[in-house]
């Protein structure tokens, strides 16, 4: 077996190690999008204190590749930041209360705390909550995503 030449190595382990190398599919392992199934489980993700960037999507070509940056920006931000993709012909309700006509979008939700007004008290067992939400209008990429949490001091890494 011959032995590789200099320019495979080196282009191997510029792959191994660049982080923005995009010529070959990365190894990501298993997905870390969440897909959306109830609001009850969004709570609960929201109630754990993280970021969760949430894509509304609809079956069409720009999904598809929002698909693939989700994938690998949720590889790239996890545990730090959640990713959940919401697909909109099946949980209507959910899409329609963001007020959004234009498919697919991108929005931020973080920091959730306990609303000040509780308001009128039908259920004592129901809490209710403040999120702060945030359109997301960066570049669509693991880029896009790391300059706008910078931008809105949202912490998506360790800190060294």
């Amino acid at each position: 077996m011959e032995e590789p030449s200099f320019f495979d190595k080196m282009i191997s382990r510029i792959r191994e190690t660049s982080k923005y190398y995009t010529g070959y599919p990365k190894d990501l392992g298993p997905s870390r999008v969440i897909h959306f199934t109830s609001e009850r489980e969004f709570v609960q993700l929201l109630q754990e204190g993280h970021p969760i960037v949430v894509a509304f999507t609809i079956k069409c070509n720009y999904s598809q590749h929002l698909d693939k940056v989700l994938e690998e920006a949720a590889a790239e931000f996890y545990p730090h930041v959640k990713f959940m993709r919401v697909e909109c012909p099946k949980y209507p309700g959910f899409c329609i209360t963001r007020q959004r006509k234009d498919y697919p979008f991108v929005e931020i939700f973080h920091s959730p705390q306990q609303a000040a007004n509780q308001g009128r008290i039908v259920d004592p067992n129901i809490t209710k909550y403040s999120v702060k939400v945030l359109p997301f209008n960066f570049d669509t990429s693991v880029y896009g995503f790391r300059e706008y949490f910078k931008k809105h001091n949202i912490r998506a890494t360790d800190q060294n």
